[in-house]
C-alpha cells in the first residue's frame, strides 16, 4: 500500500471486538490508535493482552482515527457526509465462498443451515439478528434479486427472544431461498447449498470447502447407469486466509479509496431490512394447534 497509514481504532472489545483490534494492530497500511469499551475492566484486559491504548472515552479515541471498526452512529453520519462505509458481514470473505464465485450462475434454490450451540452472547436479539443475518447477506448477494415473499416460523426457547427460526424466501426472479438459523443445537453447522442451471454447489462455511457438481457435455450419449458417471467433480479452492483480515484488509484499501467497498453500506440496509421481514413473519405466522389429548382408557366391563 502507498501513501500514509490509515489511523484505526475499534469500539467495543466484546467476542468479536477482540479478534478486530488482534488483527488491526499488525496490519500493514494501518496506525493502530488504541480501544475503548464502555466496561473499563474488560478495556484495561483488553489493551494489556494486546499491548495497545484502551482510551478512557469515546471521544478521545475518535480524536485519534480515520475510521473505526464498530459504531451504531457511523451509519448515519456517513450517508450524510459521504463517508466510506463497509459492513462486516464475513461470511462475503469465507474460502468457500471465495472458491465458488467462477461457478455461480443464475442460482435458483438455496438452502442454508446456520446452527449453533447456546451461549449467552447476542441473546439480547433474535436468533435472526445475531445469526441469519450474514445468510440473507448472502442470499442478497447471490441472488441479486428484491424479495417478493417471506414466510417464517421461530421459537423462542432458552431466552425471551426466538432462538431458532426457519425461513422460506421467493425473489422477483423466480429463486427461493429456505433458510435455517439456531442457537440452541447440540453441534455447530454453517453449509449452503447452491442449485442453478449449470450444476449444483456444496459449500461448508465452517470448513471453507466446497464442492461443485456439473453433467459432463454429451452425458445423454454415454449410456451411463449412475450418477457419477455423467457428472464431472470439482473440488473448490482459493487461498488460505482468515476471513475477518480479509475484510479488514479489504476496509482499509477502501478508507485509501484503493477499491470500493465490498459490503456498502446499502447492502447491509438491504439486509437488515429483509432480516426484519423475517421476523415480522415469525410474529404473524399461526400458532400450532396443541396436539389432541389421548382417548380414554376403555373401562371394563
Amino acid at each position: 500500500m502507498s501513501g500514509p497509514p490509515v489511523r484505526v481504532g475499534v469500539i467495543g472489545t466484546g467476542a468479536l471486538g477482540f479478534h478486530h483490534a488482534r488483527l488491526l494492530r499488525r496490519m500493514s497500511g494501518v496506525a493502530f490508535a488504541g480501544i475503548y469499551d464502555k466496561n473499563p475492566a474488560r478495556a484495561a484486559a483488553v489493551a494489556a493482552e494486546l499491548e495497545t491504548v484502551a482510551h478512557p472515552a469515546l471521544t478521545a479515541l475518535l480524536e485519534r482515527v480515520d475510521a473505526v471498526a464498530a459504531a451504531e452512529q457511523l451509519v448515519r453520519r456517513a450517508a450524510a457526509r459521504g463517508a466510506v462505509l463497509q459492513v462486516g458481514h464475513v461470511e462475503r470473505f469465507n474460502r468457500a465462498v471465495r472458491a465458488a464465485a467462477p461457478y455461480l450462475d443464475e442460482p435458483r434454490f438455496l438452502q442454508i443451515d446456520r446452527l449453533a450451540p447456546f451461549q449467552p452472547r447476542g441473546t439480547d436479539v433474535a436468533v435472526i439478528l445475531d445469526l441469519m443475518i450474514h445468510d440473507l447477506d448472502l442470499v442478497l448477494e447471490l441472488v441479486r434479486a428484491p424479495a417478493t415473499d417471506v414466510r417464517a416460523t421461530g421459537v423462542a426457547i432458552l431466552t425471551p427472544h426466538v432462538d431458532i427460526v426457519n425461513a422460506r424466501i421467493e425473489f422477483a426472479n423466480g429463486a427461493i431461498a429456505n433458510l435455517t438459523a439456531s442457537r440452541v443445537s447440540r453441534e455447530r453447522t454453517r453449509k449452503l447449498r447452491i442449485f442453478q442451471p449449470t450444476g449444483y454447489c456444496s459449500l461448508d462455511l465452517a470448513q471453507g470447502s466446497g464442492d461443485f457438481f456439473r453433467l459432463k457435455p454429451g452425458w445423454q450419449g454415454l449410456g451411463a447407469t449412475t450418477l457419477e458417471q455423467i457428472v464431472d467433480h470439482v473440488r473448490l479452492e482459493a487461498p488460505e486466509a482468515e476471513p475477518l483480515k480479509l475484510e479488514l484488509e479489504s476496509f482499509v484499501r477502501a478508507v485509501r479509496g484503493e477499491e470500493d467497498v465490498v459490503v456498502s453500506g446499502a447492502a447491509g440496509a438491504q439486509a437488515l431490512a429483509l432480516a426484519f421481514r423475517v421476523a415480522a413473519a415469525v410474529q404473524a405466522a399461526p400458532l400450532a394447534p396443541p396436539p389432541p389429548p389421548p382417548p380414554l382408557a376403555a373401562s371394563r366391563p
